[in-house]
């Protein structure tokens, strides 16, 4: 039987005094699930993420990822916590003065990785999103669904539990999109990681087994 690994009991969130944005939200995620959060814009879909990677402090209530408590988690823990996890943005945030190669390799290199086996995993990572013709381009001479594909593959580098993605198709054609959506099915199903996915709309085409989060004024109801 899976074991959570993200769970939520009676948790709130907010910025700074603001009202809250999630209320009273209890959930779990299971290891090797790929998990949807949607809602409304403004509804807290990011706000939510945000929490789950570190990047927003917990208001109250209990929510853990990966293990780590994050309610009043010290630095430590959330520097942690992101060795465990990878993270895909809407905008991609590649570091345009580096080639897509570079990029990719960055998580590896931080993490003290021997200079070859970063070498040896970037390339079948770049096999692996179909970029390996492109490995010295930087990431300017790339189309977006191509920089969505390198920001996946920098976010896989580091062996992750999790892969984080907001909104990743959101700027991206149809077809684009499709090879994104397509490559998270396959990183879920055939590297076992789980995925937890902000998006305002759900695939059409790419049919998975799948868990759904929906927040409505504050409120996060699990969809069955």
């Amino acid at each position: 039987m899976k074991s959570s690994i993200i769970a939520a009991l009676n948790l709130n969130l907010g910025y700074n005094k603001d009202p809250l944005i999630i209320k009273n939200a209890s959930f779990q995620v299971k290891e090797n699930d790929f998990a949807f959060i949607t809602g409304v814009s403004g509804s807290g879909k990011s706000t939510l993420l945000r929490s789950m990677y570190g990047n927003l402090p917990i208001r109250d209530g209990h929510l853990s990822v990966c293990g780590f408590n994050l309610l009043n988690a010290p630095k430590s823990s959330i520097r942690k916590l992101r060795r465990q996890i990878g993270i895909v943005f809407q905008d991609y945030k590649l570091i345009k003065e580096w080639n897509i190669e570079r990029n990719i390799m960055f998580p590896m290199v931080i993490s003290g990785f021997p200079k070859n086996s970063c070498k040896i995993k970037t390339e079948r990572l770049l096999r692996h999103i179909r970029l390996e013709h492109k490995a010295k381009k930087y990431p300017l001479e790339l189309s977006g669904g191509e920089q969505q594909r390198v920001a996946l593959a920098r976010a896989l580098a580091g062996n992750p539990k999790i892969i984080f993605a907001d909104e990743p198709t959101g700027n991206l054609d149809d077809y684009s999109s499709d090879l994104i959506w397509s490559l998270l099915k396959g990183v879920n199903e055939q590297l076992k990681i789980t995925i937890v996915v902000v998006t305002h709309r759900m695939p059409d085409k790419i049919s998975m087994h799948h868990k759904h989060l929906y927040i409505e004024n504050g409120v996060v109801h699990e969809m069955v």
